[in-house]
């Protein structure tokens, strides 16, 4: 994985010619990254190429959430026209390797994970668009684009849309905050060899419901996530909030709506974007959408799933288009 072209230009207008520069794993979209290393200090490089990344959303977000005191990189230089950002090197301790080497770990660094959206819900939200109505209803509908043909299943997709409608009122925030939408132990960094986390991977942020991004950590589409850890975590959203009842019905709406969208995107970047890994993440996210389902206010939604894909036919696509 070489460096973007006028890569070497852009470093040593910083400062930072002749440094080595390391490639680093990729991400599921088009952005790649490099470690640039210099005499005992470090930056990463990110390389959002146009025209299928901007690296603005990412810069606009970093920002705010640095002037609000949250934890982004610092951006220590951009080159727009080609896509070109230099940001301050977190490290690579991410979350996710640090619990399940060391388990003992665990509930200290959820908690941290859940108190920064605490915090967060406590500002009003970023100049973002708005996560509404319409915004809900094209992710959920990603798993009838996608999913279902990959398993050669035909579904009501009207129905589909009618029974999200009638759940979707849960699901909007009378007073929005900032949503990251990716906030998952893969996102989350410890920084400076302690156990301050850093945020990332948070270029997509909208105004939305809290209840967002508190699903996305609990029920982590990436690694498992017990139900009861889920359950702690959420008691103590609870306590340091004074949430309504009705917190937890936008919780498991957003998560369902959040699952449904996950299976259809692994699906596509199997299908469309040939990247075969991600089908295998299916199950675990089926998992956490089962669980949703059983909610009470989820009651329209799961009666689709069971009419159109019953239990048999959630899974791994890749293994039921092969059935």
């Amino acid at each position: 994985m070489n460096p973007p072209a006028g890569a070497a230009a852009f470093l040593q207008s910083l400062g930072w010619g002749g440094a080595d520069v390391l490639p680093l794993a990729g991400d599921a979209s088009f952005r790649r990254y490099f470690r640039v290393a210099d005499h005992g200090r470090s930056a990463i490089l990110m390389d959002a190429p146009p025209p299928h990344e901007d690296p603005r959303p990412f810069i606009a977000v970093a920002r705010w959430l640095t002037e609000q005191g949250f934890p982004a990189p610092a951006i220590l230089g951009t080159d727009l026209d080609r896509g070109i950002v230099l940001l301050e090197d977190f490290g690579d301790a991410r979350m996710r390797e640090t619990v399940d080497a060391a388990p003992e770990t665990l509930i200290r660094l959820y908690e941290a994970a859940v108190d920064i959206l605490i915090r967060l819900r406590e500002r009003p939200a970023g100049p973002w668009r708005a996560y509404d109505h319409d915004e809900l209803h094209r992710e959920a509908g990603l798993l009838v684009e996608w999913y279902c043909p990959a398993i050669g299943v035909a579904v009501d997709a009207e129905g589909y849309r009618a029974a999200w409608d009638a759940v979707f009122a849960h699901a909007l925030a009378d007073c929005p905050v900032t949503v990251l939408r990716d906030y998952h132990a893969e996102n989350l960094m410890l920084v400076g060899g302690t156990d301050a986390l850093g945020l990332l991977d948070f270029q997509d942020a909208l105004a939305g419901h809290p209840a967002y991004d508190l699903v996305s950590l609990l029920q982590d589409a990436r690694r498992d996530v017990e139900p009861a850890l889920e359950t702690a975590m959420l008691d103590r959203y609870r306590r340091s909030t004074g949430v309504s009842n009705d917190f937890d019905a936008a919780y498991h709406v957003l998560g369902a709506q959040r699952n449904a969208k996950i299976v259809g995107i692994f699906t596509r970047l199997w299908q469309r974007d040939g990247k075969p890994r991600y089908p295998a993440l299916c199950p675990r996210v089926w998992t956490y959408l089962n669980r949703d389902l059983e909610h009470a206010a989820l009651a329209p939604v799961k009666a689709w799933f069971d009419a159109n894909v019953p239990p048999p036919l959630r899974g791994d696509p890749m293994v039921l288009a092969g059935r």
